[in-house]
């Protein structure tokens, strides 16, 4: 369990394809941090840490991880949000966040605002997911409130500190992103599918 709260950005240092699987080695100011089997989320994604050296460690992804995500895009050198699960009695000051991506979506629009930013993001609706005005939902895995909620687009505003501490700041047109929709709202158009 996450709350889309980043706590930093790590930076990919090695990628290993060992047959269906994916080994990523991140580097990270977390790393001391952590253990071997501990659950982070990257770009929105739970994997579980397999090993530990001084400043990196590794995850694995699995063909299903890889098949809904967009890990297979990452390269070296490129910026991944970090999570560590949340602990009991921590405060919820994102929203209730699983670390298991939904479906990606693709960036389709970026405006700088005066000192803010609005992103635009489209996805596929036919897999049912949903979003709704003001509601919460996780991009790469950040938590975010939607805007401009449309049947297969929304919107989000990102703050300066937002922009600088993700990896926002590398998104442009077409960049593919990992998408989880708010649980409970997951939940309530299952119910009204009855």
């Amino acid at each position: 369990m996450f709350t889309g709260i980043i706590e930093d950005l790590g930076v990919v240092k090695h990628i290993k394809k060992d047959l269906d699987n994916l080994h990523i080695t991140i580097k990270s100011e977390l790393t001391p941090e952590l253990k071997i089997d501990q659950s982070v989320s990257h770009n929105g994604i739970c994997l579980t840490v397999v090993d530990l050296k001084i400043e990196t460690y590794t995850v694995t992804a699995i063909k299903e991880t890889l098949d809904k995500t967009n890990l297979t895009s990452l390269k070296i050198n490129d910026t991944v949000n970090l999570e560590r699960s949340l602990k009991i009695g921590d405060r919820l000051d994102g929203h209730i966040v699983q670390g298991h991506v939904d479906q990606i979506g693709t960036c389709i629009n970026v405006e700088e605002e005066n000192g803010s930013w609005l992103y635009s993001f489209e996805y596929d609706n036919s897999l049912g997911n949903i979003t709704i005005e003001k509601g919460s939902i996780t991009v790469n895995g950040v938590s975010l409130t939607i805007v401009n909620s449309k049947k297969n687009t929304f919107s989000v505003a990102i703050i300066p500190y937002t922009y600088l501490h993700t990896n926002f700041n590398s998104f442009e047109k077409g960049t593919l992103v990992n998408l989880e929709f708010d649980v409970i709202g997951k939940y309530v158009a299952r119910l009204q599918e009855k």
